[in-house]
């Protein structure tokens, strides 16, 4: 079922909200009391942002790597851009709250007190004009015009949004075409089993479930949305669900990236069933074009984990490996095309949520976090030089989104 909402700046503040470090007691956006002007107020930069998740807050760094806001927040949470290069959305117990940048201008950024109510949040979503927000609490999907967050959060509330149940409460995700089609994931609260089609009446379409433990989204060229399984990918081409086996029996990919100029999605790969750890050592390249399912291997020794996947130049894989390195590799044969030295080697987390280094690629620039020196550097992914490195930061970098 899907019905439009149009939420009021009194529901955002419910009892819950206010309890969050930092909120004021208006509708309107206001900062933390824990945030800190910097250069922004002087203007003296503005192009983008990164935000940087540590254990008590938020963290803004300008496209120096400057630390330009410190937003008090209360336990781990995580962050997504919102996908109109300003916005963050991060998860609090009561769902997204808005976290504005201020990427572009020159205003201070701020943790806002705009909140998309949502029972567990979980992924975050944005493709083509529309962001698609879902909570596994409740396998509610809450869809929104990327283009009006802007004005709605300066008016202290939310854009108008749609919001689809799922048939069962889950940890999913959701996508929402350019035709108005929502693919939303299928499963309860025990396992996963695939994806369903909603059209914009909320209606379903089409539907499989061949792919278990569905986990990791992407749309490639043409508007092809692939979904990776336990046992290779889903993929949702012209209103009709196609599976891609992977080359073992057992073939997981759980994380996946994709460009709009390539009909190859990039994801991690694990073959055993009874691994452990976070650390992998193998890269799927799915062809959603042909349905070709290739594997490309890190060097011997060398992992990463899902933290450290992302596309670069020309369309090409990247990894950010336990080695301390960037590892880059043709999208197509696998073949690795170069490799460069960034921070010391590391070992794998004990937990997923637990600080260890991570990648973002915006244009052709790789951001690492080094959270055993407490830096992000930027690195040139064209020429492997390193662009600049922060000082040592306030907090230990988890999450990192970049916008």
């Amino acid at each position: 079922m899907t019905k439009k909402t149009l939420l009021a700046p009194a529901v955002l503040l419910g009892a819950s909200a206010l309890l969050l470090t930092g909120c004021a007691g208006s509708g309107t956006p206001a900062a933390s009391d824990s945030a800190s002007p910097g250069p922004d107020a002087a203007g003296a930069d503005t192009g983008h942002r990164i935000a940087l998740t540590y254990d008590g807050g938020l963290l803004v760094l300008d496209r120096d790597l400057q630390v330009v806001g410190d937003h008090a927040v209360d336990g781990f949470t995580r962050v997504n851009p919102a996908g109109d290069d300003r916005h963050v959305m991060v998860t609090v117990p009561d769902g997204f709250r808005v976290l504005d940048t201020a990427a572009g201008t020159s205003a201070d950024s701020a943790l806002t007190d705009v909140t998309f109510p949502a029972d567990t949040g979980g992924h975050v979503v944005v493709h083509g004009d529309r962001t698609a927000l879902f909570a596994d609490g409740s396998g509610d999907v809450t869809t929104f015009d990327t283009a009006d967050l802007a004005s709605a959060v300066e008016g202290g509330g939310l854009p108008e949004v749609d919001t689809t149940e799922s048939e069962a409460a889950h940890h999913g995700v959701a996508i929402e075409l350019e035709d108005g089609t929502l693919l939303t994931t299928i499963g309860t609260e025990e396992s996963r089993s695939g994806v369903r089609a909603l059209d914009a009446d909320g209606q379903e379409t089409a539907r499989s479930e061949e792919c278990p433990d569905v986990h990791g989204e992407g749309t490639v060229a043409d508007e092809v949305a692939v979904f990776g399984c336990s046992d290779g990918a889903l993929v949702y081409r012209d209103g009709v669900f196609e599976k891609v086996d992977a080359p073992t029996e057992y073939g997981r990919s759980g994380n996946l990236f994709t460009t709009e100029s390539s009909s190859i999605a990039v994801g991690d790969f694990n073959d055993d069933p009874d691994s452990e750890g976070y650390l992998l050592d193998q890269i799927a390249l799915i062809d959603a074009a042909t349905g070709d399912y290739r594997v490309a291997d890190m060097p011997d020794g060398v992992g990463f984990t899902f933290r450290d996947l992302a596309r670069g130049p020309e369309d090409s894989a990247v990894a950010l490996g336990s080695d301390g390195a960037l590892h880059v590799f043709d999208e197509e044969t696998g073949e690795e095309l170069d490799s460069f030295p960034v921070i010391d080697e590391w070992e794998g987390p004990a937990e997923w949520q637990d600080a260890h280094p991570a990648l973002k690629v915006l244009d052709d620039v790789a951001y690492v976090t080094d959270p055993a020196e407490r830096t992000v550097t930027a690195v040139d992914l064209t020429s492997g030089d390193v662009i600049a490195t922060s000082d040592r930061l306030p907090g230990v970098p988890n999450e990192i989104a970049v916008v």
